[in-house]
């Protein structure tokens, strides 16, 4: 599973790209060039999304996971002392 050191090292990656797109802009605006940093750009960016998603939906599960194991306890317990 990817982490959030991941997600950093993907955010420096966008931050030179979009130095180079800055630069590319001032410089000469080939706009070839514009159109692959674009494109890197987007990809970066959905990889982080990803990143992100994947994380959310682990989190998510294990609180899920506790929260219903914290139930079954409780109602183990109710149960026993019933018994």
């Amino acid at each position: 599973m990817a982490s959030l050191k991941d997600v950093e090292q993907v955010a420096d990656d966008l931050a030179g790209l979009v130095d180079n797109l800055r630069k590319e802009i001032r410089d000469n605006a080939s706009f070839d060039k514009l159109v692959t940093l674009a494109d890197q750009i987007s990809e970066h960016a959905d990889e982080a999304a990803g990143t992100f998603s994947t994380v959310n939906e682990a989190l998510t599960s294990r609180l899920k996971e506790l929260k219903d194991g914290a139930k079954s306890s409780a109602g183990a317990a109710r149960s026993k002392a019933r018994s």
